[in-house]
C-alpha cells in the first residue's frame, strides 16, 4: 500500500540513527533540567557533608541513596556531598545546611546543579587547617577533640578549598581542606586517611566566615519569617519581578513583639542570606543635643545605604526616634519624624534598599509612618508557641554536651510564655550551673584547662 511505500521509504538507517540521537539529546536536556536543583535550608539534617533531594528527583539523576554528588553553585565554587532522600523535599529543590550555601556562595531560593561523582576516591592524606580567629585561647588538641570526632567512621567527602564548621569542647572551630593526596579536587575520608592537621592557622582574610547568622539560626518563627524573606528578599535579589508587573517594591517594614523575641536576629539573618549591606541605627543612638545634627544622621544613613545598595537600613527601637507627633512635646522628635517621613518618600523606587523598623511598643509610633508607601507591612513577632520554643531550644544546645537525661521536649512544654532571650539565657545558666558545681575540682590557675567530655 501507499502507507507502506512511505513508511519503507524514511524508515531507513540513517532515518533511524537520526531518530535515536535527537531521542538521546531530548532525555540529555530533559535529565539537564532536572539537575537544576533550587536551594532549600536543611531542616531535619544539619550535617555539613549531606545534601536532602526528594527520591523522584534522586531517581531521573540515576543517584542512590548515600552516593557522592558534585553540587556546583556559584562563580566556578563546587563542593560534595553525600545524597540522602528526603520526600518532604519537593520538586526541583535540595536541601543543604549554611555551611555547605557558604562553600557554594549560594544563598537559599538560589538555583544550582547537581551531579553523580563517578570518581570519588578514598584519601592517602588530607591536610586541613584551622582558621587563626576560632582558635584563639584553644590549648587542647584540635586533632582529638575536633577532628577525630568529625571524622571517625563517617565516611565524609571533601573538597579542597573548602571550609567547614565542627563543634566540640563548647565551642566551634572552622577548617579549611589545604590539600588532597593524591592531587585531586574532591576526594572520601576514610579510616585508613592520615588527617594532617600541623602548620599555621589560616588567616582570616577574605575567607567568610561560617557562623554569621543564618535562617538556621531563627527559631521558633516559621510564618512571620517566611513573611518576611517574601517582602525583602524579593525587591532586593529580583527587582525585576515587580518591574514585569508594573508594581513598586515595598520600601519598609514594621516588626512589632515583646523584648527578646528575636526581631534584630531577623533583620541579620535576612541581611546575611541575601547579602545585603546592613546598617545598624538603634534608635536613641541617633538623637543629639545639637540642632539638626540628629536629622543629619538620619540623612548619612540613607545616603550611605543607597551608595551600597542593595541595603538594608534596620532601625532598633524606632519608637524613641519616631513617636506620635500629637503626644510628643520635644521639638526634636518632631522634626526626626519629619526627615524620616521625607526620606522613605525621597527614596527611588528601584533603590533597592529596604527599612525595617522595630519595637514594642507599635501604637506609640506616629501613624503616618505606618501608611502604606512608608512602612508597608506590619509583622507581628510574637511569643513562640511548644514547637517553636523547641526549634530554639535545639538551636542554643547544638553546640552544648547534654545530658541523656534532658529532654528539651519537656523543657519546651514547661516553658510557657518564654520568648527566644529567656530561653537563650536558660541555656546559658544550665551550663554555668554545672561550671558551679565542679568549681571544687576546677584549677583556675592552669593554663591548659579544658572542658570534660
Amino acid at each position: 500500500s501507499a502507507l507502506d511505500n512511505i513508511q519503507r521509504k524514511y524508515n531507513t538507517p540513517e532515518t533511524q540513527r537520526i531518530e535515536q540521537t535527537e531521542a538521546m539529546a531530548s532525555t540529555a536536556a530533559s535529565k539537564k533540567a532536572a539537575n537544576r536543583l533550587v536551594v532549600e535550608e536543611a531542616t531535619t539534617n544539619d550535617d555539613n557533608s549531606v545534601c536532602n533531594v526528594h527520591h523522584d528527583t534522586m531517581e531521573k539523576l540515576s543517584i542512590y541513596k548515600g552516593d557522592i554528588v558534585l553540587l556546583k553553585g556559584k562563580r566556578r565554587h563546587n563542593t560534595v556531598c553525600m545524597a540522602l532522600p528526603d520526600d518532604t523535599c519537593e520538586g526541583h529543590k535540595l536541601r543543604i545546611n549554611k555551611v555547605a550555601r557558604s562553600n557554594l556562595r549560594v544563598r537559599i531560593a538560589d538555583v544550582m546543579s547537581e551531579h553523580l561523582c563517578h570518581d570519588a576516591k578514598f584519601s592517602r592524606r588530607v591536610h586541613i587547617l584551622p582558621l587563626d580567629d576560632t582558635v584563639e585561647g584553644i590549648a587542647g588538641n584540635l586533632f582529638d577533640v575536633y577532628l577525630k570526632p568529625y571524622f571517625v567512621d563517617a565516611y565524609r567527602p571533601v573538597h579542597k578549598g573548602d571550609l567547614f564548621l565542627v563543634r566540640g569542647g563548647m565551642r566551634s572551630v572552622e577548617f579549611k581542606v589545604m590539600e588532597i593526596d593524591p592531587a585531586v579536587e574532591y576526594c572520601i575520608v576514610a579510616a585508613d586517611t592520615e588527617i594532617f592537621c600541623e602548620g599555621e592557622p589560616v588567616k582570616r582574610e577574605d575567607e567568610e566566615r561560617l557562623d554569621d547568622i543564618g535562617y538556621d539560626d531563627v527559631g521558633g518563627m516559621g510564618k512571620p519569617l517566611t513573611l518576611i524573606r517574601e517582602l525583602v528578599e524579593l525587591p532586593l535579589r529580583h527587582p525585576q519581578i515587580f518591574k514585569s508587573i508594573g508594581v513598586k517594591p515595598p520600601k519598609g517594614i514594621h516588626l512589632y513583639g515583646p523584648p527578646g523575641s528575636g526581631k534584630t536576629l531577623i533583620a541579620r539573618a535576612v541581611a546575611n542570606e541575601t547579602g545585603a549591606f546592613f546598617f545598624l541605627i538603634n534608635g536613641p543612638e541617633i538623637m543629639s543635643k545639637m540642632v539638626g545634627e540628629s536629622e543629619s544622621n538620619l540623612r548619612k544613613a540613607f545616603e550611605e545605604a543607597e551608595k551600597n545598595a542593595p541595603s538594608i537600613i534596620f532601625i532598633d527601637e524606632i519608637d524613641s526616634i519616631a513617636p506620635n507627633r500629637e503626644k510628643t512635646h520635644g521639638e526634636v522628635e518632631r522634626r526626626i519624624v519629619s526627615q524620616l517621613l521625607m526620606l522613605m518618600d525621597g527614596m527611588k523606587a528601584r533603590a533597592h534598599v529596604i527599612v525595617m523598623g522595630a519595637t514594642n511598643r507599635p501604637n506609640s509610633i506616629d501613624p503616618a509612618l505606618r501608611r502604606f508607601g512608608r512602612f508597608d507591612r506590619e509583622i507581628d513577632i510574637s511569643v513562640p508557641d511548644e514547637v517553636g520554643r523547641l526549634e530554639v531550644l535545639r538551636i542554643h544546645t547544638k553546640n552544648m554536651k547534654l545530658d541523656e537525661d534532658v529532654n528539651l521536649e519537656v523543657i519546651a512544654k514547661d516553658t510557657h510564655g518564654y520568648v527566644g532571650a529567656d530561653l537563650a539565657a536558660l541555656c546559658t545558666e544550665a551550663a554555668l550551673q554545672c561550671i558551679r558545681e565542679k568549681m571544687d575540682v576546677i584549677d583556675l590557675e592552669d593554663d591548659t584547662l579544658m572542658p570534660r567530655s
